[in-house]
């Protein structure tokens, strides 16, 4: 069972950055399939992007495609979201999760969460 610790969230302007971080403990990442989703008030959990074991491919929701990098160091078990030219729509709690199971990775249905990070983008 792995254990899921996200960091780097903040208040920001529009247009700036920020990288969130999800440190893994109790197993190795390498085994698991890993993703990035985010909440804001009043909605849906919604998918942001997902990584492969390795690292490779990668996907992305439309909505940050082209502005955000995931990415994952397995030897610091630690993945990554990097996010550029942040919008005020991107303000959310974001999530890391993780799964053993490549069909629950495609279906984006993950096993292990985070507690979440608070990114706020203001305009």
């Amino acid at each position: 069972q792995v254990q899921l610790v996200e960091s780097g969230g903040g208040s920001v302007q529009a247009g700036g950055s920020l990288r969130l971080s999800c440190a893994a403990s109790g197993r190795g990442i390498s085994s698991y399939y890993m993703g990035w989703f985010r909440q804001a008030p009043g909605k849906e959990r919604e998918f942001v992007a997902g990584i492969m074991l390795s690292g490779s491919p990668t996907s992305y929701a439309e909505s940050v495609k082209g502005r955000f990098t995931i990415s994952r160091e397995n030897a610091k078990n630690t993945m990554y979201l990097q996010m550029d030219s942040l919008k005020p729509e991107d303000t959310a709690v974001y999530y890391c999760a993780a799964t053993t199971n490549l069909r629950s990775y495609r279906g984006r249905t993950y096993d292990y969460w985070g507690q979440g990070t608070q990114v706020t983008v203001s305009s």
